[in-house]
């Protein structure tokens, strides 16, 4: 399986200390070493990464980790490869416009059978069923609303059953964004924390990297780290169950 993280804040914040972490599972501390990518949303452009390596050996990663883009949200993949062959069209996060808006989305998991659902709008650039699917989420909602619809609340509603829908056929723990919300699925392994102050320090379990965010936050900073498995081991995660559907704006989550 893959692993996935996302981040959404109040304010623009790099992701290269939880990035430093997951990195490490790309091929050293885990066996995701099929490729790897990530999207940060700068207002409505989206600046993406791939690359088909390990990211634990990857100088792309290398210029990530390093590199401090600040964004309220971000969306990041490592992968092992269950379908599809190992190459860059493969690797998450695939990115699409819906509404004036790009989209991005990455995927844990194997579905079977979702390749047989039409498509009228979108069509895959790869060979994954993650790719297919996102293709099918945003035929679904392009179908159903030409327009935004005029309440958040009632496309939250719309991608939770779309996702839950998807879910059937098989594992399918997802993120996406649209530049402003960040949505989590749950359909077997997903956790999440949020730093508000007081800050305090946070260590990585994957490698020795401790940061005291109270050095690196203001105290009206709020930022939530989503990821398939906890990436620190002194902070209080949430885990959550099968089925659970949730939307973060400005760091806090706004519907479940």
């Amino acid at each position: 399986m893959c692993e996935l993280l996302g981040l959404n804040a109040n304010v623009p914040t790099d992701i290269c200390f939880s990035f430093s972490g997951l990195m490490e599972r790309g091929g050293r501390t885990g066996p995701h070493k099929d490729g790897w990518g990530i999207a940060f949303y700068e207002g409505k452009g989206c600046r993406t990464f791939h690359d088909p390596l390990a990211s634990a050996d990857s100088e792309v990663a290398k210029l990530v980790k390093g590199y401090p883009i600040k964004s309220l949200n971000v969306v990041c993949h490592i992968r092992q490869a269950t379908h599809g062959r190992v190459c860059l069209e493969n690797t998450h996060p695939f990115t699409r416009e819906l509404w004036g808006r790009n989209w991005a989305f990455a995927h844990n998991g194997k579905l079977k059978g979702v390749k047989r659902w039409p498509l009228k709008y979108y069509k895959p650039i790869g060979t994954t069923d993650s790719e297919y699917a996102f293709c099918w989420v945003l035929d679904q909602l392009r179908q159903k609303y030409p327009k935004p619809p005029a309440k958040p609340e009632t496309l939250w509603r719309t991608i939770k059953k779309l996702f839950a829908k998807v879910d059937e056929q098989g594992v399918f723990n997802g993120l996406l964004s649209d530049s402003k919300y960040l949505y989590a699925y749950c359909s077997t392994h997903l956790a999440w924390v949020t730093r508000r102050a007081p800050f305090g320090e946070a260590s990585l379990i994957d490698t020795e990297m401790t940061v005291d965010f109270a050095k690196e936050t203001t105290p009206n900073d709020v930022v939530t780290m989503v990821a398939t498995r906890p990436l620190t081991d002194n902070e209080e995660w949430t885990v959550l169950t099968p089925g659970d559907f949730l939307v973060f704006h400005e760091g806090i989550s706004v519907f479940n």
